[in-house]
């Protein structure tokens, strides 16, 4: 196969945050703005919900079968929340990737670094609202939480400061628009390294010497 035709490396895409950070807003307004992006579907074993399609939503699957895929290595991440498993499919996500695909993963931070063991390639993005005081401004005024369960948040940021270290990337997001433009432009950048264009950089100066050749 020619140079022209092989695929330069794609881009894996981590991005975590606590909860309110507003992690989710961005990755949206990230794939409303950039279709071409790939969103890596989990594994899981909790029950198929009405509406949700098999492929689309998540690769509903028994424990037993995700037990033996765990022995298989076949995860770049899991986790186990209220009896039911969650994992990131190895393969899947590394195969768009090779393709030259940029491929985005909305993670917790524990699974973000479980992801950093096994492909230290990917670019870590930790988003963090501007303060504590606004992040628990936020949660109070999204109303889904009870004051208990908004303490346990805020004190699992401040754990979680440390691990924030081992991110890429540190975006503020204090306004939106502008956070989202920081992750385009890492993203922008990330794909534009040489270490990820290799074949690219290989034909175009196979083009300029055999246009100086002539």
């Amino acid at each position: 196969m020619s140079a022209a035709h092989k695929h330069d490396e794609g881009v894996l895409l981590v991005v975590s945050g606590p909860s309110g950070a507003g992690k989710g807003t961005i990755c949206d307004a990230l794939r409303r703005l950039h279709p071409e992006i790939r969103y890596s579907i989990s594994v899981t074993t909790r029950p198929q919900r009405v509406g949700e399609v098999d492929g689309v939503n998540y690769f509903f699957t028994s424990v037993d079968k995700f037990k033996d895929m765990l022995q298989q290595d076949a995860f770049l991440e899991y986790a186990e929340v209220y009896n039911n498993y969650y994992g990131t499919p190895r393969k899947q996500v590394l195969d768009l990737v090779h393709e030259g695909k940029t491929v985005l993963l909305e993670i917790d931070i524990q699974g973000a670094m479980q992801v950093k063991k096994k492909y230290p390639e990917g670019i870590f993005i930790y988003i963090v609202p501007p303060s504590l005081q606004e992040l628990s401004h936020r949660l109070y005024a999204r109303d889904t939480d009870s004051k208990e369960v908004i303490q346990m948040r805020l004190a699992k940021v401040i754990s979680e400061l440390e691990l924030a270290h081992q991110y890429d990337y540190i975006v503020v997001n204090d306004k939106l628009d502008e956070a989202v433009d920081k992750v385009r432009a890492i993203m922008v950048a990330e794909r534009c390294k040489l270490s990820r264009n290799k074949e690219q950089i290989d034909t175009i100066f196979e083009k300029y010497i055999t246009r100086e050749v002539m």
